[in-house]
């Protein structure tokens, strides 16, 4: 993707403050940026790949760190943390050996099932590997889950081997977050995709508010503004997502009032989101919001906050 200056800078925050932020984004001593959520693939493995689907002609091709950095490194986006998607074991180690050999990874976030017998196997050879900083489940797994002490005991080990949970469900999903923090005070928690909640431009829903709430109030458990444009809901009759800042507001006011400046983590979502929007606008949506903040909130949602849920070490 070719980015001109002038496309860059309105990425970043607009053309009032936009040669602030280039300034920013193009200094040596520029702010880490960090997508931490992310999908990487390859169909044209000889095993192929469980998801996407051959059919699906926006996401079924070959998505690599290189692939991500031609999309976001315009945009002063150069890091990762990956989300594995795939159900496959040994698609751990597959993407593990991506991050060995692409700088520009992170840490990736596993696709292993708790409850299971091999689990505590899986857990100690991946987490012997320190790209490996978690593993994702989803709300399904997690409501599931409360009444197997398999299961409590596999999560409980996530936090022995001092690594994170990713979770991924709907606007209900954050109250069982909530639950789960109290029984496991010690586990770091990340709330995907803000509980994949509707984006309509009006005011946030009030179960979706209340469970957020509730999940704050455990200082571990920590919320990925990502899958933005996916959930936004244009008015009838237009078929692209809004690109202004102002029809996320209502929920990104919300949510920064539930979780404040210090435990709310950027991703995207890529390549997923190219669904809805492309990278350039995703991101431009949240950037522009926040960096209305303050420096420190832009540094803190962009890298420190992810540092923080993740444990990732710098390369």
């Amino acid at each position: 993707m070719t980015v001109t200056r002038r496309e860059f800078l309105q990425a970043g925050c607009g053309l009032a403050v936009g040669s602030a932020l280039g300034s920013q984004l193009l200094a040596d001593d520029k702010p880490l940026t960090i997508d931490c959520h992310t999908h990487f693939y390859d169909p044209t493995r000889p095993e192929g790949v469980p998801w996407p689907g051959k059919g699906d002609k926006v996401l079924y091709r070959t998505i690599l760190p290189k692939d991500f950095l031609a999309q976001a490194a315009p945009l002063g986006v150069t890091k990762t943390v990956i989300v594995e998607a795939s159900p496959w074991v040994e698609d751990n180690a597959w993407l593990l050996d991506v991050a060995a050999k692409n700088p520009s990874v992170l840490g990736i976030v596993g696709n292993l099932t708790p409850g299971k017998p091999e689990f505590a196997g899986h857990v100690k050879r991946f987490a012997a590997n320190k790209m490996y900083r978690g593993i994702r489940i989803n709300h399904g797994a997690l409501k599931a889950g409360f009444d197997q002490p398999e299961f409590l005991a596999d999560i409980r080990r996530l936090a022995e081997h001092d690594l994170e949970l990713d979770v991924n469900g709907g606007p209900d999903m954050p109250a069982d977050v909530a639950r789960l923090a109290e029984k496991l005070p010690d586990l770091r928690i990340v709330i995907n995709h803000l509980g994949n909640v509707d984006i309509d431009g009006g005011p946030a829903p009030q179960a979706w508010v209340a469970g957020m709430r509730a999940a704050a109030k455990h200082s571990r458990v920590f919320c990925k503004v990502s899958a933005l444009v996916e959930h936004a809901r244009p008015k009838s009759g237009e078929k692209k997502v809004p690109e202004e800042v102002d029809f996320y507001r209502p929920i990104l006011d919300a949510i920064w009032d539930i979780f404040g400046d210090d435990r709310l983590i950027y991703g995207s979502n890529w390549p997923v989101s190219d669904n809805a929007a492309s990278y350039r606008v995703l991101f431009s949506i949240v950037n522009q919001y926040v960096q209305a903040r303050s420096r420190t909130a832009v540094e803190n949602f962009f890298s420190k906050n992810s540092q923080a849920a993740y444990r990732w070490v710098s390369r």
